[in-house]
């Protein structure tokens, strides 16, 4: 049974399909089998590792259940992916019958045995694609810019995480909050760090110890269609993401 884990803040640019692709690159570097699943309509995760996102079945064709989850996902050089685009921006009012908040859970667990660890890259947005996410995740990693717009999203993501755990997901878990974007040299950065700090403790998580420093490469990678830690592996933020993967593996544990 493979460990599920969203990447999300309804806030954009904070860099969620970045994080994706780092931990789908690294993980599957040390040997696991991964997926990622597309949940943003603008389709970022499969477009920045290289799929024609504009000609291919996507997460959408399984959620309404036109394809099986197998028909649709497809391989790259980080792994496999579950592809999106422009099509599930009508999800909201399209996926409007009871038990809609399942529907990524049941398409998963088909092929939930065939990888170790899912990635969920969410939309910015607190929507029925976010609720999704939650309601098959064992865990969510939060990132967030230093800057104090992006502090607000995270804030306002507890009352969702709240009501998934009560209604649906009663297992989800905050893994951390992770600073991308950072530089200790800015005091905003360091204010927003001790800000950070202090949501964390809300949400009964912690801040990650590893902070991704700025760097070019992480702009260019997209467009080479590779994650940043593949395009520059020698690169700042292709450190920090090794990091965090750490942290994250040793987070689960040998229960998965």
């Amino acid at each position: 049974m493979s460990a599920v884990i969203a990447i999300t803040n309804q806030k954009g640019g904070v860099g969620k399909t970045t994080t994706s692709c780092a931990l789908l690159a690294g993980l599957r570097q040390m040997g696991s089998r991964v997926l990622g699943v597309d949940l943003d309509p603008q389709g970022s995760l499969g477009f920045c590792l290289g799929l024609d996102i504009d000609n291919c079945a996507t997460v959408y064709d399984v959620m309404k259940g036109a394809k099986s989850i197998k028909e649709v996902i497809l391989p790259s050089e980080c792994g496999d992916i579950l592809p999106s685009n422009i099509l599930l921006s009508g999800a909201e009012l399209e996926f409007n019958r009871p038990g809609r908040e399942f529907l990524l859970k049941s398409a998963l667990e088909e092929v939930r045995d065939d990888y170790d660890y899912i990635i969920v890259d969410t939309p910015p947005a607190l929507n029925v694609l976010t609720v999704n996410a939650y309601v098959v995740a064992d865990g969510l990693v939060i990132p967030m810019a230093p800057e104090i717009l992006s502090l607000l999203g995270v804030s306002q993501i507890r009352e969702t995480i709240d009501t998934v755990r009560r209604c649906y997901n009663s297992r989800l878990k905050v893994l951390g909050i992770l600073l991308n974007k950072y530089n200790q040299r800015f005091t905003l950065n360091r204010e927003v760090l001790d800000m950070a700090g202090q949501i964390a403790a809300q949400l009964d998580t912690k801040v990650f110890e590893a902070k991704v420093r700025t760097s070019v490469s992480v702009a260019e990678a997209p467009a080479h269609g590779e994650s940043v830690l593949t395009y520059a592996p020698s690169s700042k933020p292709a450190e920090d993401f090794r990091t965090l993967i750490g942290e994250i593996i040793r987070e689960f544990g040998p229960s998965f």
